[in-house]
C-alpha cells in the first residue's frame, strides 16, 4: 500500500469513528442553562480508570428545538446524544437519569 492510501484509509477510518462516536449515549451532569440563548452547560462523566477523581470536560451545548429548558436545573444528571450541526455542538435527545 502506497503512503497516500495509507493516509487516506487512516483518515476515513476517523471519520467513521467520530460518526459513531457522535451518535452514543453520553452521561453527565448540568452545571450551566442559558435558556435565553439556547444552551446548557454539561460535564460529561469520566469514562475509564477506576478511582480516578477528574472529571470529563465541561462543554456548551445548544439545545435542539422541542426539548425542554423548563424540566432541567443545574445539578441534574443526564442521558444524551448529541452532534455538530454547522460547526455547533448540539443536542439531539436529553434524558434526565
Amino acid at each position: 500500500m502506497t503512503i497516500p492510501k495509507i493516509i487516506l484509509a487512516g483518515a476515513a477510518a476517523i471519520a467513521v469513528g467520530s460518526a459513531a462516536l457522535a451518535q452514543q449515549s453520553l452521561t453527565g451532569t448540568i452545571t450551566r442553562i442559558d435558556e435565553p440563548n439556547g444552551k446548557v452547560t454539561i460535564q460529561q462523566t469520566q469514562s475509564g480508570t477506576v478511582g480516578a477523581n477528574a472529571g470529563g470536560a465541561a462543554d456548551d451545548f445548544k439545545v435542539q428545538d422541542g426539548l425542554m429548558f423548563n424540566a432541567l436545573q443545574a445539578g441534574d444528571k443526564v442521558v444524551f446524544t448529541a452532534t455538530e450541526v454547522a460547526g455547533v455542538k448540539t443536542i439531539t435527545k436529553l434524558e434526565k437519569r
